[in-house]
């Protein structure tokens, strides 16, 4: 492997590519510790090293943005408004028929789709910076402390402006640097950005378990960890393959069609986006209380069923709505009428079904029957951080599961997967072998 790497190195156009993307890392990373202008940077500091402080509600955010969330840096927003717009762009293709022709269009029609989830991540930005100077001032943001009540210097309405437009240029800021590493460097961009993120808070996360758990669960953790790395890639890589054979034509003089290949559908078809939508719904609910009177009895339950991971009510309602969103997102994304049609049209059939509506429902079958271990697989990773939180107390300090592991474990394979093409592009072997 290590061979491979130098090889890699040795290539000029690839290893421009490789040097440009490290580049535009380390200018992500920089940046999400570049304080936003008017804020009491010394005091921030000290709410974020009290354990007891920022944590949970913001957990999810504050995952994708490498920690800048809590730091409140320029890219406290990170990735999150252009993940947010690009799966609504996606849903409203079910919804919008100008959204669905637009995807059929090919390439002019993605980049018009592109365009649309630019804007609406700018949108987004404005709503979400919006929404996170609110919590400062109110000091929701580190749990109502008083000592974290206010961290705004300027408390004007010109200083909360300078700080929404900040937090909003740097959202557009990382948006660019993606789409740039997608151009002009190897992988996705965004993936990219996000596997950065999500990976600079294993070391403080490792650290932090050996501090407080001692040499014997740290061993126990980094155990387990390898145990769920070559489970989630072995589960990641596995599919199932529905035979596809194209019948022989003639156009003009030539023959076309006659060969063999196959339709490939993952066991995890959803990808994360299933956890992150339970993540996401189950939050609500603290979020509603947080208006609510303390006192309230409805508040008080929420608070005690459904804040912390370690309530039978909680895990049993995070593990429901995975599956449900791992069923809805498929069937969001994969149609199997549209599959049907194309094959129809191309002059291919599935060996034994008949094209048309046999076919459909015969993908229709394959998938749901597919999408079930593919739902269990997510639901049992997105708990391996609650049961963490239950036998050792290291919910926030467990990077080994949830959205953090299925994100650098996907994200990791695909890079590797486009650097070994480029790389047997010039008849050299891939970087695993």
């Amino acid at each position: 492997m290590l061979g491979a790497i130098g090889r890699a190195f040795r290539t000029p156009d690839l290893r421009n590519k490789l040097l440009f993307t490290l580049g535009v890392i380390v200018l992500f990373r920089l940046g999400s510790f570049i304080p936003a202008p008017g804020i009491d940077y010394s005091q921030v500091q000290t709410c974020v090293a009290s354990p007891a402080l920022g944590q949970g509600a913001f957990g999810l955010i504050n995952l994708f943005s490498g920690g800048a969330l809590l730091k409140l840096s320029i890219f406290a927003l990170g990735i999150m408004p252009y993940i947010t717009a690009s799966i609504i762009t996606q849903l409203l293709r079910v919804v919008i028929p100008r959204f669905e022709a637009l995807h059929k269009e090919g390439a002019s029609g993605q980049a018009k789709l592109t365009q649309y989830t630019r804007y609406m991540t700018i949108a987004l930005a404005i709503l979400n910076a919006t929404t996170l100077v609110t919590t400062v001032r109110t000091g929701a943001l580190f749990g109502n402390v008083d000592a974290c009540m206010n961290l705004i210097q300027n408390d004007t309405w010109w200083g909360i402006c300078i700080i929404v437009l900040t937090l909003t240029a740097g959202t557009a800021l990382i948006m660019w640097m993606g789409e740039q590493i997608t151009e002009r460097g190897v992988g996705n961009g965004m993936s990219i950005l996000i596997f950065t993120s999500v990976a600079a808070g294993f070391p403080a996360a490792l650290n932090s378990i050996l501090t407080s758990k001692g040499i014997d669960i740290f061993a126990i953790v980094l155990a387990v960890g390898l145990l769920v790395i070559l489970a989630v890639v072995f589960v990641e890589q596995s599919q199932r393959r529905i035979p596809v054979q194209y019948a022989k034509r003639m156009v003009g003089r030539r023959m076309f069609g006659g060969t063999s290949t196959y339709i490939p559908i993952k066991v995890n078809q959803a990808g994360v986006i299933p956890v992150i939508f339970a993540s996401s719904v189950l939050y609500l609910p603290t979020l509603i209380s947080q208006f609510g009177d303390p006192e309230a009895g409805w508040v008080q339950w929420i608070n005690a069923h459904l804040t912390r991971g370690d309530h039978w009510i909680y895990i049993l309602t995070y593990a429901v709505l995975t599956i449900f969103f791992a069923y809805f997102y498929v069937a969001i994304t994969f149609n199997p009428e549209e599959v049907a049609d194309n094959m129809k049209k191309y002059g291919g059939f599935i060996p034994g079904i008949r094209a048309g509506r046999p076919t459909e429902q015969y993908l229709s079958y394959v998938l749901t029957r597919i999408t079930f271990p593919g739902s269990l697989y997510l639901t049992v990773v997105a708990l391996i951080p609650l049961i963490a939180l239950i036998l050792i107390d290291a919910n926030q300090d467990f990077p080994f599961g949830g959205t953090s592991i299925l994100i650098v474990v996907g994200v990791g394979l695909e890079t590797v997967k486009q650097i070994n093409s480029q790389m047997q592009q010039r008849h050299y072997e891939g970087l695993l072998r």
